[in-house]
């Protein structure tokens, strides 16, 4: 317990400092290219056998790089994986009865979902580091609620056949959990109205994709017949094993908040007005 404790507090310290030490991208592009990188070798454990792994690594790095210095793309990749998880619904509520997913689709399903996790990443914190780790905190509280709660009244099984100790329960528990943080959070930002009506169900949005994310990836492990993506992490597994839930989680939430920006429901100048005084120093 104490090396998986420890190792957590390493990774907070390492992620708080390449979001907050600079405005400049010189610490949190390295980590996000380091991050798709072994996620992308990870993701190749998840499917079928294929004899050209590294061609696959290389080119997730490559064109997430690009994407990230090409802004007018980004838009792009999330709609793209909004459309994959959509379907990943469907395979998860469908497991195992059908599995025609998966194949050799899954190369081009994780350079999509790796690429708009990443460019929704960056894209957050280029706005303010304050808005990417709202979305970290907002899955991790979920996370924590519907554990709790699942289980003290867990009874009813959210998806038996891909994670046995997932419960409806809890799901509801995390949503709840999640809403106290949305609620603070819009109340923090001064938000009124249709403004904190359409910023709670967005927030809501985005915690029920990260339970998708967790689930589809249980369920890739499962059918390769894996318990962890990887062991990177001492008493964590791999990398994917511990931002499942913000692969999904991160372009929801970017997605739905540059079409909030779009609708005027709140505008740039706002956002940083509220947020730079919150930028924290090294």
């Amino acid at each position: 317990m104490w090396q998986r404790i420890k190792t957590a507090i390493i990774l907070v310290i390492i992620v708080g400092f390449a979001l907050f030490a600079s405005s400049m991208p010189i610490f949190v592009v390295p980590l996000l290219a380091v991050g798709v990188l072994i996620a992308a070798h990870e993701w190749t454990k998840l499917m079928p056998k294929w004899r050209q792994p590294a061609q696959f690594i290389l080119a997730v790095l490559v064109i997430t790089m690009i994407s990230i210095a090409l802004p007018w793309t980004w838009v792009f990749w999330w709609a793209a994986s909004l459309l994959i998880w959509a379907l990943a619904t469907a395979w998860v509520v469908q497991y195992p009865a059908k599995e025609k997913w998966y194949g050799r689709r899954l190369v081009y399903m994780g350079a999509v979902i790796l690429t708009a996790a990443i460019t929704a990443m960056y894209a957050l914190w280029q706005m303010s580091p304050w808005w990417l780790m709202y979305v970290f905190l907002l899955v991790w509280c979920a996370d924590s609620g519907a554990y709790f709660v699942g289980r003290k009244f867990g009874k009813r099984k959210l998806a038996p056949n891909v994670s046995p100790n997932k419960s409806i329960e809890g799901l509801i528990g995390g949503l709840l959990t999640a809403g106290v943080v949305a609620i603070v959070v819009g109340n923090y930002l001064q938000l009124s109205g249709a403004a904190l009506l359409l910023f709670l169900i967005l927030s809501a949005i985005t915690v029920a994709a990260s339970v998708l994310g967790d689930l589809f990836e249980s369920m890739l492990k499962r059918r390769a017949g894996i318990k962890d993506s990887g062991s990177i992490l001492p008493w964590h597994g791999g990398v994917l094993d511990r931002i499942d839930s913000l692969l999904s989680a991160t372009p929801v939430f970017a997605f739905g908040f540059w079409l909030l920006l779009k609708a005027g429901v709140f505008t740039e100048v706002w956002i940083m007005m509220h947020l730079a005084a919150l930028r924290v120093p090294f």
